[in-house]
């Protein structure tokens, strides 16, 4: 099971002091914490893709390669990869490079994004976003697995002899999770090609989340990569925790009610009942993280969402430190409670040894005469 945290890099007022990070600042604060989560224990930082104020991480691949640089071993990934709107060559190129330079510490997160406007911004209308992501994420495949690739789609230029470059590290690409909160296609997506599905449920209820990740899972044997408990699954979720429950209310009360996606919505109450955001005491988080596997199943990849609403730095290095304080007895919980069989989550070594053993394997098979 691997535990991380992913930012979305939106640039919001302290609501409590009126002071708003400048985007150096903003931009700085989540190499920090990509740094710190690596410190405590975690395995994953995700850092989001926007191209609108007011949000700063338009370019996740530089971001994870200067964080690559300062850090051995967390993983990189997205949160996500606009799949729509970029060029999938281009994505193809710009990730086999972060991989070459990260020594393999590179997955990523398909999506469509969830701004409008992005579309027009990059040529392409949101009216096709459902067929955009289906056919780039189909070539983008193709760049990463042949070293020629002959193709021509609907929504972008033909190639004719084309080899990206650099090629993916060792012949392995870079695993991939599609991520959706809605939209049983890009489930669909990932489990034709076999590939990872993080449902994102921080603002859903649990019965949407289930319904989601049972679909995936169904599809997934349905294209024949194994039994449904042996799909790929991640989840989001949030918290803000402090060692006494209402210490932790009181808190983040001012943040919730001035969030920019939910401020001045539901009540905290009413959003912590219906949603997995825990606001409490370390207890509380655990309790309520384990409980993520009662509706969703077994699954290898959990994150977090602590760093926005406008809290400062230092409050997001603090729930750090208090994750790390829990991870030990989460990764205990879940592995007592994990079925048998349960794959982990796909890592550039564990996809490597899976090649090199079957090649292996076939190599070692004896060729049958007729007659025999």
């Amino acid at each position: 099971m691997q535990f991380g945290v992913f930012s979305v890099g939106d640039v919001t007022p302290d609501p409590t002091t009126g002071q708003e990070p400048t985007e150096r600042e903003r931009i700085k604060a989540m190499v920090r914490i990509a740094q710190k989560a690596e410190e405590v224990g975690l395995d994953v930082f995700a850092a989001g893709e926007h191209h609108n104020p007011p949000f700063v991480p338009s370019s996740p691949t530089t971001m994870l390669g200067y964080i690559a640089a300062t850090t051995e071993k967390i993983i990189l990934s997205t949160s996500t990869t606009l799949i729509t709107t970029n060029d999938p060559v281009k994505i193809a190129e710009d990730y086999a490079m972060l991989q070459q330079l990260a020594d393999g510490r590179v997955d990523l997160m398909m999506g469509r994004g969830n701004t409008g406007p992005v579309y027009p911004w990059f040529g392409q209308d949101i009216r096709q976003g459902i067929p955009l992501a289906i056919e780039n994420y189909s070539l983008l495949h193709q760049l990463w697995r042949e070293d020629v690739v002959d193709w021509e789609g609907k929504f972008r230029t033909p190639l004719k002899g084309f080899t990206s470059t650099p090629r993916p590290l060792d012949g392995i690409p870079p695993f991939v999770w599609h991520g959706s909160i809605r939209s049983p296609e890009i489930a669909e997506q990932a489990a034709y090609y076999g590939d990872g599905f993080f449902h994102n449920h921080i603002f859903w209820p649990a019965e949407h989340s289930a319904r989601m990740v049972q679909f995936y899972r169904q599809r997934f044997a349905h294209y024949g990569h194994g039994t449904p408990e042996q799909a790929i699954v991640g989840l989001g979720g949030q918290f803000f925790m402090r060692k006494k429950s209402q210490d932790a209310v009181k808190e983040f009360r001012p943040y919730f009610d001035n969030a920019p996606v939910y401020g001045h919505g539901p009540s905290m109450e009413d959003f912590t009942s219906q949603t997995p955001l825990t606001v409490g005491s370390p207890e509380q988080v655990i309790e309520r993280t384990l409980g993520f596997r009662d509706y969703v199943g077994d699954y290898q990849r959990q994150l977090f969402l602590i760093d926005h609403a406008g809290l400062p730095l230092k409050t997001v290095l603090e729930q750090l430190d208090l994750l790390g304080e829990i991870l030990p007895t989460l990764r205990q919980e879940f592995a007592a409670r994990r079925a048998p069989g349960t794959p982990d989550a796909p890592t550039h070594a564990s996809l490597k040894a899976r090649r090199d053993d079957a090649k292996t394997a076939e190599e070692s098979t004896p060729l049958v005469t007729v007659g025999e």
